[in-house]
């Protein structure tokens, strides 16, 4: 369980077309060298904000001498999908061709999910520093399962998530700092943990984040983080490649047409995702509140994670005998391991003591497409979703990074 990846090369594109077999493999987290938790400070060291680690080699690549970056992430738009998404996104397409600026892949941290990797961006550390560990968690010490997007007031995100944000270092420094959200999304519990008080503009549509965005660069040392969730959306309700997925392409690809043309001329647009996805057919989902999952259950007090990943956490002495169970019932469908090993495996990073519990004592990640819905304990929709993500496969981990600077420095020259 070794990583699969060998990090970012500016020098033009490293992937050579959809593989869909091949985004099956196992790809595992490069934190430090080539993660979503590397981008931010990478930024950060363009900025010339002392201290900041620029494993990226931003500075000497397509961003070098930038003054003012955005960095766009496009929840959902994982590195293998770009190629599906090209006939209706050219611009995303000439991005990620190099033709447009530089490309390279990241891969997400583990899970590969939505408020794990958004809290990795924001503070630039693994999932085990920060302490989002999943879509779900067991709050330890309690049967409650918090559900990371849906979070107000408890636990305190700001003793939950007790990390400092890139965004206060880059302040710290002399640098003006904004976030560009859906306004639904100010002031919840993930919101506080990720942003802590940076000015935060609220934006839904293609013109306000243009507007907001563009507005937030005017600062003649400036950040801004910009997010839009409408290309995950569709994914999971219709499907990867369906008409709804690839009309959220095509707007996601007016969006950053519209913010190169707009950039200042020395700002840099990044645009990267949270993760990929995969679809999930039928006959790869197991209920894990089904009749036919009982001896799934037996030992297991809490189940928690998502579809992709699940924690079990187990009744006193009970472990064993679950990783076994596990084991027998899906084989090679998944990893099915202890906390202990999953933690020296790597999956999450350094995982303080403060942090562990909210691992399940056991760890089921799936593999291929099989998906562990949970029919009774979460929202009924979760089990109807088409599509997925949060485990280990290329289609879900890996991420791209793409680079261009205002329209009159992105054009590669030919011949």
């Amino acid at each position: 369980m070794t990583p699969a990846f060998d990090g970012p090369d500016f020098d033009g594109p490293d992937f050579d077309g959809p593989d869909f077999d091949g985004g099956l493999a196992e790809v595992w987290p490069r934190y430090g060298a080539a993660s979503l938790a590397d981008v931010m400070p990478s930024a950060l060291a363009c900025l010339g904000v002392p201290g900041a680690a620029d494993a990226l080699g931003l500075r000497s690549g397509p961003a070098a001498e930038a003054r003012r970056i955005a960095v766009l992430l496009v929840d959902g738009l994982g590195h293998h999908l770009l190629p599906l998404a090209a006939p209706a996104a050219p611009t995303l397409a000439d991005m990620a061709s190099g033709r447009l600026g530089g490309v390279a892949s990241l891969t997400a941290g583990f899970p590969s999910t939505t408020p794990t990797s958004l809290v990795s961006v924001t503070t630039g550390a693994p999932p085990g520093q920060h302490g989002v560990l999943g879509f779900t968690v067991n709050i330890p010490g309690t049967r409650r399962v918090l559900t990371h997007i849906v979070w107000r007031d408890d636990p305190d995100p700001l003793r939950w998530q007790p990390l400092r944000t890139q965004f206060a270092v880059a302040e710290a420094a002399g640098v003006t700092v904004s976030v560009v959200s859906p306004p639904e999304f100010s002031g919840s519990g993930l919101t506080r943990a990720m942003f802590r008080g940076v000015a935060y503009r609220g934006a839904s549509t293609t013109d306000e984040i243009v507007a907001e965005v563009l507005a937030g660069l005017a600062p003649p040392r400036s950040l801004v983080y910009a997010y839009t969730p409408y290309v995950d959306r569709a994914g999971h309700l219709a499907g990867v490649g369906s008409p709804e997925w690839l009309a959220a392409v095509g707007e996601v690809d007016v969006l950053v047409s519209r913010l190169l043309a707009g950039l200042p001329a020395d700002a840099a647009l990044l645009v990267t995702a949270d993760h990929g996805m995969l679809d999930v057919p039928a006959d790869e989902r197991i209920d894990l509140d089904g009749r036919a999952a009982s001896q799934l259950r037996a030992g297991v007090r809490v189940i928690a994670g998502e579809p992709r990943v699940r924690y079990l956490h187990t009744k006193r002495g009970a472990a064993a005998d679950v990783i076994a169970t596990w084991r027998a019932a899906l084989g090679d469908r998944a990893w099915v391991i202890s906390r202990e090993e999953a933690v020296a495996a790597g999956w999450f990073g350094p995982v303080p003591e403060a942090h562990l519990a909210r691992i399940g004592d056991v760890v089921a990640a799936c593999r291929g497409r099989l998906a562990l819905t949970a029919s009774r304990r979460e929202p009924p929709i979760t089990s109807k979703l088409l599509a997925y993500h949060g485990s280990s496969t290329a289609l879900e981990m890996i991420v791209p990074l793409l680079i261009a600077r205002g329209q009159s420095r992105n054009v590669v020259p030919t011949g």
